[in-house]
């Protein structure tokens, strides 16, 4: 038990040094070079209330928007590639992943009413609004692919992609359709960006909302990983193995979902991130999810923040959206997966 928990230890603590000094570089690379040591100083001065004599606009810089920036690329990467493992897993389909099975259409729907729309009425927040679009949408695709009579294996597989891509186009309609109805010009704008994918909204309220997320989601996989491992052999697999099929699907799906809507209601709408890491990871570190899922969480957050990165810096004076990049990335890497993965004649 005492080694199970010093080789814990260890693993946690070069993944926590890989994360930091990614984080680090994230906030030292942008627009305007930062030096290493104004970061250190102003992250003395803020946390250990250090008096280092650092410029006022640098330090703001530093602590209230690129900082904010990386930790939440962090935690949206490491959530949205963690829920590309549970469903991949839950549902043995490659292609699954919260951006093609309507869950991040749903969310964007959901968080849309309650910003435009104004459902609620002040009373529901942001994110309880994207977890309620987010929900409905696996719900419709669930009902969807049940009707459509996809059975079981392959054709099951099939069923819920093709179900997948119709939610996403009917929520995606739904919120064009809102924003349309009900936003000014300016709002419209804005939204239309946050969808592509934004950070630049990124405060500390919302650090202390995606880290918990991200970790609870993380932790609860990890928790499962048994289970997850009996699933990728079918449900019936789990189930002769003493899996509790239904309720662990139904916490693992809730989880999923949770861990997209918070992301989206913040980051907005961001692709391939929940369908190619799996996949990177899977070749890093094999199927065995106690490996999977630390080994998904940490690549999706270091390719988030790279994306971030990226974001700022491509096009002098302006800042991409987000899911351009990681869409620019992830769209060759999963065609080359698709490749790697023919089979043989």
């Amino acid at each position: 038990m005492a080694r199970l928990a010093a080789r814990f230890a260890w693993h946690a603590g070069w993944i926590a040094l890989v994360l930091a000094g990614a984080i680090l570089a994230g906030v030292c690379i942008g627009e305007t070079a930062i030096p290493v040591a104004s970061v250190w100083q102003t992250l003395a001065n803020k946390i250990f209330g250090a008096s280092y004599a650092i410029d006022r606009i640098d330090q703001g810089i530093i602590w209230n928007y690129r900082l904010t920036r990386a930790i939440i690329a962090a935690c949206c990467g490491a959530s949205l590639a963690v829920s590309g493992v549970i469903l991949q897993s839950l549902l043995r389909n490659a292609l699954a992943e919260p951006y093609l099975l309507g869950i991040s259409a749903g969310a964007s729907t959901g968080a849309v009413l309650v910003t435009v729309a104004g459902l609620g009425a002040g009373a529901i927040s942001l994110s309880a609004g994207a977890l309620g679009g987010a929900l409905s949408a696996f719900l419709l695709v669930a009902l969807l692919a049940r009707a459509s009579g996809g059975g079981a294996g392959p054709r099951a597989a099939g069923q819920i992609v093709l179900a997948g891509i119709a939610g996403s186009q009917l929520f995606n309609a739904l919120t064009a359709f809102i924003i349309t109805r009900s936003a000014s010009a300016e709002q419209a704008r804005g939204i239309m960006f946050w969808l592509l994918g934004n950070l630049s909204g990124a405060r500390w309220d919302n650090v202390g909302a995606a880290v918990p997320v991200a970790l609870a989601v993380t932790l609860v996989c990890l928790w499962q990983a048994r289970a997850l491992d009996a699933f990728t052999f079918g449900a019936d697999s789990a189930l002769s193995l003493g899996v509790p099929v239904k309720r662990i699907q139904a916490l693992l799906i809730l989880a999923a979902a949770l861990a997209t809507a918070v992301m989206v209601s913040i980051v907005g709408s961001v692709g391939f991130v929940g369908l190619v890491v799996p996949h990177a990871a899977r070749f890093l570190v094999g199927v065995r999810h106690v490996r999977l899922v630390p080994a998904s969480a940490l690549i999706g957050a270091l390719f988030l923040i790279g994306a971030d990165v990226v974001s700022r810096i491509a096009v002098p004076g302006q800042v991409l959206p987000i899911g351009v990049v990681t869409a620019l990335v992830g769209a060759p890497v999963f065609a080359l997966i698709l490749v790697r993965r023919r089979p043989a004649r």
